[in-house]
């Protein structure tokens, strides 16, 4: 669980660039010429989580202000939870890259993008520590807030692009997340015997009702009743965030289970 110490994080800003954090919290800016206006006046209904990826925040933050780079993202959080913010929040950045959730497939004008300083999978892949997760618990806190944005909007990169991104990946800390308002969770059913489950094979039946509830949560794929490589993506994109426990895009009893429950949670229902 994310803890809630006083905020020492939350740094005075001074305004540089023309640009105006959004944010109290917010140490300093640095502007991204990687931005314009979300089209066709589209309004953030979603949260998107990323880890940078890269060796240090700073090499992040200047790769996101390159115009070579074609990428950037409203704001970055280094591990001793400093915000820094690159694009108002009010403005298209480009994070999401080819993305798709619930049928939305321009992501990048429907979001809001955090970039997390983590070096990513890989052998420097480490825990999120505590004040980067209290940073990151108390920005997001502020931002679903000023924008309406619901529980189930709130998302890691991986989730709107399973297959092509893995970040922020299973040691990033949802539950906690959750536990301080921000974020749907639900506790995960332990998965079984690792033999078990990958010596079983799913009925197309399984594999139907699985596509279904991924489907009504978000999730972009196909409901055919066939476990393509595709398929197996989503599901592992589905366990990254919900099942971290193992990521392996099997449709075993702990992922149906987990999974039944955050739609029964979120109050949604799959399509007949």
């Amino acid at each position: 669980m994310v803890e809630r110490p006083a905020d020492a994080a939350a740094k005075r800003f001074v305004p540089v660039g023309g640009l105006d954090p959004d944010s109290p919290r917010v140490g300093r800016v640095h502007p991204s010429p990687n931005v314009e206006p979300r089209k066709h006046g589209a309004k953030p209904t979603i949260l998107l989580l990323h880890y940078t990826g890269m060796p240090s925040c700073e090499r992040a933050i200047d790769w996101l202000s390159r115009p070579e780079s074609k990428v950037s993202s409203h704001y970055v959080i280094d591990v001793d939870g400093a915000i820094t913010q690159l694009v108002a929040e009010d403005m298209r950045a480009w994070h999401a890259g080819v993305s798709v959730w619930r049928g939305q497939t321009d992501i990048n004008s429907a979001s809001i993008g955090i970039e997390i300083h983590n070096p990513g999978h890989g052998d420097d892949y480490c825990d999120f520590p505590d004040k980067q997760m209290q940073a990151v618990a108390d920005l997001s806190a502020e931002i679903i807030a000023r924008w309406g944005i619901a529980p189930e909007g709130v998302l890691g990169h991986s989730d709107v692009a399973p297959g092509r991104k893995i970040d922020p990946g299973e040691r990033f800390d949802w539950k906690g997340l959750a536990d301080g308002g921000v974020g749907r969770w639900v506790e995960p059913e332990p998965p079984g015997p690792l033999i078990a489950s990958h010596s079983r094979q799913p009925l197309p039946d399984d594999i139907e009702q699985v596509q279904r509830l991924l489907a009504a949560y978000g999730y972009g794929i196909r409901t055919d009743a066939r476990l393509d490589g595709k398929a197996r993506d989503v599901i592992s994109a589905f366990q990254l965030h919900f099942r971290p426990q193992r990521v392996d895009g099997v449709i075993d009893p702990s992922t149906i289970a987990t999974l039944e429950r955050l739609i029964a949670a979120s109050d949604l229902s799959p399509a007949a």
